[in-house]
């Protein structure tokens, strides 16, 4: 086989969680064949629990520190560019930036860039309570980001993490948050929901999603794929 046939080397820091680094290598493997091309990946195992706890801290100088020392790691492995596969860590892109000895494919610059092209002006966030209450971290400026009540913002944490826990999509959890977001669409006038943790991509489809919404793992995966070719 010709190493023409490869896309450029993705580093991929796995374990944030498990199901979520699956799901990414999984979608990019069925891309790149799609593309004709051969997926062209190493990967560096992150502790889940390190980074929830420097989210849970603050501590985005912590976090970047760890999340680049990773980044170096997969840069003498070969990786050409680098790709957290979640939200969470996020709270520190702009420290990890500076820091990494690789180009990132940022998915915060993702959701923006969508939002932005859809003329989006009031939505929402599902994710982690971090996520959600933080607005995404404070990053999304320049529209209205509407914060549920604090027993929904409970609720939507509390199905995440057992999301995340589970590693798949489970439908009881699909169908609660389905209804969360046709009652913020209606009481709060929410012109769409974005998904900003990777384990919706697991639970929600362009098959089985009956609501206007922004699913940050595939608009993610999709920038990867243009910075891999």
């Amino acid at each position: 086989m010709s190493d023409a046939t490869l896309g450029r080397c993705i580093g991929l820091i796995g374990g944030l969680g498990v199901g979520a680094s699956v799901y990414y290598y999984q979608e990019l493997a069925k891309a790149h064949a799609a593309n004709g091309r051969v997926l062209n990946l190493v990967m560096a195992h992150a502790h889940v629990d390190r980074v929830l706890g420097a989210v849970q801290a603050g501590d985005k100088d912590g976090l970047a520190a760890y999340l680049a020392a990773l980044i170096a790691r997969l840069k003498a492995a070969g990786a050409e560019f680098a790709v957290v596969p979640a939200v969470a860590p996020h709270i520190a892109i702009a420290e990890l930036i500076q820091l990494s000895p690789l180009p990132i494919v940022n998915l915060i610059e993702e959701l923006k860039r969508e939002i932005g092209a859809r003329k989006l002006q009031r939505v929402a966030l599902f994710g982690t309570r971090f996520a959600v209450e933080s607005q995404l971290f404070g990053h999304l400026g320049g529209i209205e980001v509407i914060t549920p009540q604090p027993d929904e913002v409970d609720y939507i944490h509390s199905t995440y993490l057992k999301l995340v826990g589970a590693g798949a999509g489970l439908a009881p959890e699909r169908d609660g948050l389905s209804r969360l977001a046709h009652k913020l669409m209606e009481r709060d006038r929410v012109q769409a929901v974005v998904l900003a943790g990777t384990e919706l991509a697991l639970v929600f489809d362009e098959n089985n999603t009956d609501f206007p919404n922004i699913n940050g793992a595939r608009l993610h995966l999709s920038a990867i794929m243009r910075r891999a070719a």
